[in-house]
């Protein structure tokens, strides 16, 4: 709840919360929503409250929801409340005083004064732009008067008495109000209210959820796009004039349902929040999840048989979520994250002064109406230290965790005082549920068919590859994908600090994988085990392919020992900060102070990055090159030809192409394969003919999929199937035939779809 016992319906109280100082008035009881727009007795109030305590920049409302003026509309007040303690202080404007008391202003200066005292003591602080109006038609009237009166003494005291309506009216002129609605007020009734309509909006919240939303839509917005996410919310995308971003209107069911709903959801609440979970509840999460929901849904059919509210099961499930949501769970988070559209979502310091900002599939950067509270951040900070076990302080001011809802995979970045000045900050990065595939990143052009037959070929192959990017670049989908190209004989072993591999998905599937959480690269001390030991421990456990999340520190030492150790073996990959080769080169050696000798070890490099559109407004992912690395330098690879581009971006063309160095046999690590297939040694074709009926396949795959209009064929599960059956295939052409033969495999598997897809359809 906003208040204790103590603060009465009526009255108020001032709170400083971080650089905000917090008007809060209580209008529980009161007849009708509060509203500085609507209601000039409320208006009136807070302008009182306001000349007491000039230094509020924010104002709330309760009455069983929440309605926050922001600091800009406070200010808009706040100009008011100046003016009016002024006014009221200077007594000569307001008592005509300093004017000649000629004979005919005595006359008529009674009248003024009671009109000026009206105006300024009563209109002023309930109707500003009606004192406005009413001081201009004054002002007006009095002229009219002049031009009918032949007494030059009265034409001197009405003129004095216009003067003193001209510095009102300019005064009011000069604040924010009255100059954003100047030109709107032609025809404008003194009382009505529809005018402050188009300035005042507050934010609305119930008062059992501490973040806000700004529910109205910004005026002359233009909606674009407009989509539930489930039975109760809703999304609708806005184009909003002179701003580049995109506004992502959010209208969920807590914000929609009845006033004795409300009722229920606070009392329950209140009785939960009474309940401390333990911390050895937060290691499994959707159970505890799980005992909460049943504990909600019990006590709210209780409370709503005892009140006589007459709800259905299934309301009272719903009810049970929102209440699961705002107790144990992550608000409003969790509702963006119902959103398989939305990719990133960024909570910014100082929480409580700016909306929460998303990346968008389809919008890229999207402001939202979503301004979460300081208690929601401080809440999150304690789960995510809970879930991870790691700690959040000033000696430790950055945490990196995950979260795991049953919808979304998220991984967590949080950061803390000192590194954040302003306090708490998180960023949270949403994974596919599903692992992305070869065949996805062909449909959406972040990769074309030739670089997936080329990739799948070097997996086969058993190389050693680098995937490198900047942050957004697609790096760790990349390396997600590449598992779902392993034969499912291969036995992987994953190494990382926040769980982004989809693990779990590539057990349910058949699998042999084994993940080791090992202790992030950012955090001192803690029981968790050092990157580098698990690498090191991965090797203790038999033949595998070695899967490493991110290369930050110490571990890359470890892992070049992995390479060399597993190179010609098993696939070893992972994937680091970088956008060329050459960056790679130079973090891995000159900051992570891997030997160059060491560096050898790696065989590809795999650069992915998003590529902007002319105007600059859109991002597409792409990767740009495919890059093996030489073994015979000595000091510098670019220098002495060590990196060579098996393919590489064409802007024009947006499309990956193979280079004449691949295309012309100018390739150590092809070669190196090679050598090790008897159909392909010394027969360069061969390996080319190869890599081309990988590349058909995976082209097949998504045409056959677009045609169908069934994208289940490019997920993980059946795009494991299609290359377990092309390797099958292979196998056994060779042994039919005694040798490679790609039409007959192309054939061969072509003819396993149409019957896999039959049964699909079916």
């Amino acid at each position: 709840m906003l208040f204790d016992k103590k603060i009465k319906p009526g009255d108020y109280i001032i709170e400083k919360e971080g650089a905000n100082t917090i008007l809060k008035i209580n209008f529980d009881g009161y007849p009708s929503v509060p509203s500085v727009e609507d209601s000039d007795s409320t208006m009136a109030k807070v302008v009182d409250i306001l000349v007491e305590s000039p230094g509020v920049n924010t104002i709330m409302f309760a009455q069983r929801r929440n309605y926050v003026y922001s600091y800009e509309q406070t200010n808009i007040l706040n100009e008011i409340a100046g003016l009016y303690n002024y006014l009221t202080k200077q007594k000569k404007i307001l008592s005509l005083s300093f004017f000649e008391q000629t004979e005919a202003f005595q006359f008529y200066s009674s009248e003024w004064r009671e009109t000026l005292n009206s105006i300024v003591y009563s209109l002023l602080k309930s109707d500003p732009a009606g004192a406005y109006v009413e001081l201009k038609r004054i002002a007006r009237d009095e002229r009219i008067k002049i031009k009918k009166t032949e007494s030059l003494e009265e034409v001197h005291a009405r003129s004095a008495y216009i003067e003193t309506l001209n510095y009102l009216i300019k005064l009011l002129d000069g604040t924010t109000l009255i100059s954003s609605i100047k030109n709107s007020l032609a025809g404008h009734v003194v009382g009505s209210r529809g005018i402050y309509r188009t300035i005042f909006k507050p934010e609305v919240g119930p008062d059992f959820v501490f973040t806000r939303l700004m529910a109205d839509i910004p005026l002359h917005a233009e909606e674009i796009d407009a989509y539930s996410l489930d039975a109760g919310t809703d999304v609708t995308i806005y184009r909003i004039p002179n701003d580049i971003k995109y506004y992502y209107h959010l209208s969920p069911p807590e914000f929609k349902i009845s006033e004795e709903k409300y009722v229920l959801l606070d009392l329950a609440r209140n009785s939960m929040l009474e309940y401390k979970p333990k911390k050895e509840e937060f290691t499994d999460p959707e159970k505890m999840r799980r005992t909460f929901f049943n504990i909600g849904r019990d006590m709210l059919g209780e409370l709503a048989e005892n009140r006589g509210y007459d709800l259905s099961y299934a309301e009272i499930e719903e009810l049970a979520h929102i209440l699961v949501r705002y107790t144990v769970g992550f608000g409003f988070v969790e509702l963006l994250l119902k959103d398989k559209n939305i990719q990133d979502i960024n909570v910014n310091g100082p929480i409580g002064e700016t909306p929460l900002f998303i990346v968008h599939a389809n919008y890229d950067e999207c402001t939202t109406n979503i301004i979460p509270a300081r208690e929601d951040g401080e809440s999150w900070a304690t789960k995510f230290r809970i879930i991870s076990g790691r700690p959040l302080d000033e000696a430790n001011p950055v945490l990196d965790t995950e979260l795991v809802l049953p919808y979304a995979r998220v991984r967590v970045a949080a950061m803390g005082r000192p590194l954040n000045p302003t306090g708490l900050a998180f960023a949270f990065r949403r994974h596919r549920d599903n692992p992305w595939t070869y065949p996805l990143f062909i449909s959406n052009r972040m990769m074309g068919p030739y670089a997936a037959g080329l990739l799948n070929f070097l997996v086969d192959g058993g190389r050693s590859m680098l995937f490198a990017g900047t942050r957004g670049s697609g790096k760790t989908s990349l390396l997600g994908s590449t598992l779902v190209e392993l034969m499912r004989k291969h036995r992987i072993i994953t190494v990382e600090d926040t769980q982004e591999i989809p693990v779990d998905y590539l057990r349910k599937i058949g699998y042999n994988i084994q993940s080791m959480k090992v202790r992030s690269a950012l955090t001192k001390g803690g029981s968790e085990v050092g990157a580098d030991e698990g690498i090191r421990t991965s090797l203790r456990f038999g033949d595998s392919s070695l899967i490493v999340g991110e290369i930050r520190s110490i571990e890359s030492k470890a892992l070049y020992e992995a390479m060399r150790v597993g190179a010609l073996a098993n696939l070893v990959a992972g994937t680091i900060h970088g956008a060329s080769p050459y960056a790679v080169y130079d973090r891995v050696v000159n900051d992570l102070e891997v030997p160059k000798t060491s560096f050898k070890a790696t065989d590809i490099i795999v650069i992915s990055n998003p590529v902007k559109t002319s105007g600059g407004l859109h991002k597409q992912r792409r990767v740009l090159q495919i890059t093996e690395v030489r073994k015979h330098w000595t000091d510098d690879p670019v220098k002495e030809n060590g990196f060579v581009d098996l393919m590489k971006y064409d802007v024009k063309d947006d499309l990956l192409k193979p280079t004449e160095a691949l295309l012309h046999g100018d390739s150590d690590v092809l070669k190196s394969i090679a050598s090790q297939v008897k159909e392909f040694v010394g027969n360069w074709d061969a390996v080319l003919e190869n890599i081309q009926l990988r590349a058909n396949i995976k082209r097949t795959l998504v045409e056959t999929a677009n045609k169908m209009g069934n994208y289940q064929l490019l997920e993980a599960d059946f795009v494991v199937k299609s290359n377990d059956a092309f390797h099958q295939l292979m196998d056994d052409v060779r042994e039919e035939n005694g040798s490679l033969d790609s039409k007959r495999i192309f054939f061969e598997w072509n003819e396993w779809l149409k019957k896999e897809v039959k049964n699909f359809k079916t």
